[in-house]
């Protein structure tokens, strides 16, 4: 006899609940989810309501909306996930009422309602403020990174685009050089070598004309930046090798870990988003005094005294703005060597060397 758990048959029959409301707990986070929809006034919102008079019936923006809130609370961003989700998951089959739109509709759906989807989470956070779940009012600001569709082939900096152009043209002479070398060979070898590196050389000129024009489009662009699939994303710094994408800030709830505020942007840096996502956040929550936390990255006097002038009252290191820390460091360094340099030469003005006969 076998001593592990063992498995049903799958031709077994059984007898399964009739009801899906029968999978769901009562304290499970759809129910939530779908208490929440089901009181917001969409049309105020600026979601489609009012159904087409022609064409194909379409999905209920309440439906389109929990879905896109399972994905969030599930970490399920990818649309194509989403539908498969939505035809093999007991929850959304409960919540959406056993619809499962494709993820081309699901796509749209968030594209076409971004400031709207915004408004939602206000509501949101409203509905916090009625629970007294902010009653502190401390948050923490930080910002992410975020890794846009826009490829960093397809970024371009003047930097980058110098050192592209540069790269191509010791290419082209590269192939120029191999081209010469080719005449001295066999007439059909060099014939076939010779049109195959022409036209090479073509298309790298060719490449030379399309980065002249994007270098026209550089010298317009405020920033300096351009990206040819997502516009509005950008070359960010990273730990790593750095990204193309963009800069979410947050304000987050000391307590609950609830995000008050948030603003996508594409500013390399948190240098100059203190006083906006403060005064925002202490907008939303409805508070005379609020307190903040960020860390040195949103070090600045000006951001600072705003806040202050406002009554919000900051928490941040200031930043190592001096050298005199690096210059102590590596003069220990120096120091340290030198030190071992010395013992070195004591141990060996220490040994006796013996001469050897012979």
């Amino acid at each position: 006899m076998s001593r592990f758990i063992e498995g049903e048959a799958r031709t077994q029959a059984t007898l399964l609940p009739e009801r899906l409301d029968d999978y769901i707990a009562e304290d499970n986070p759809v129910s939530v989810v779908d208490v929440f929809v089901d009181g917001l006034d969409l049309a105020n919102m600026g979601f489609k309501t009012a159904p087409a008079a022609t064409g194909r019936p379409s999905y209920h923006p309440a439906s389109m909306l929990k879905l896109y809130i399972y994905g969030y609370l599930n970490r399920i961003q990818s649309s194509r996930r989403l539908e498969r989700e939505a035809g093999r998951n007991v929850e959304l089959m409960w919540l959406l009422g056993r619809l499962a739109p494709d993820f081309k509709t699901i796509a749209d759906f968030r594209k076409d309602n971004a400031k709207a989807i915004r408004l939602v989470c206000r509501e949101f956070v409203l509905i916090c403020r009625k629970l007294d779940l902010f009653s502190e009012a401390l948050f923490a600001i930080d910002g992410s990174k975020f890794k846009a569709v826009n490829n960093r082939d397809t970024n371009f900096t003047k930097a980058k685009l110098k050192r592209r152009l540069a790269i191509i043209d010791a290419s082209i002479a590269k192939y120029l050089g191999q081209i010469a070398s080719a005449d001295r060979q066999e007439q059909s070898i060099a014939k076939l070598k010779t049109e195959r590196l022409e036209a090479k050389i073509v298309s790298l000129k060719k490449e030379v004309e399309h980065l002249n024009q994007i270098e026209k489009q550089l010298l317009e662009a405020p920033d300096g930046q351009i990206s040819l699939t997502d516009p509005d994303a950008r070359s960010m710094k990273t730990r790593g090798n750095g990204i193309v994408g963009y800069n979410v800030q947050a304000a987050v709830d000391a307590k609950h870990h609830l995000i008050a505020e948030h603003e996508v942007t594409n500013h390399c840096s948190d240098r100059a988003a203190l006083f906006n996502m403060s005064e925002k956040t202490k907008q939303l929550m409805g508070h005379e005094d609020i307190r903040v936390v960020a860390d040195r990255g949103y070090y600045s006097g000006e951001e600072i005294k705003a806040c202050e002038d406002i009554g919000i009252t900051t928490y941040l290191p200031k930043t190592q703005t001096s050298g005199i820390k690096q210059k102590a460091i590596l003069a220990n360094e120096i120091l340290s060597m030198l030190l071992k340099t010395m013992n070195i030469f004591v141990l060996l003005g220490s040994v006796r060397f013996i001469d050897l006969p012979g």
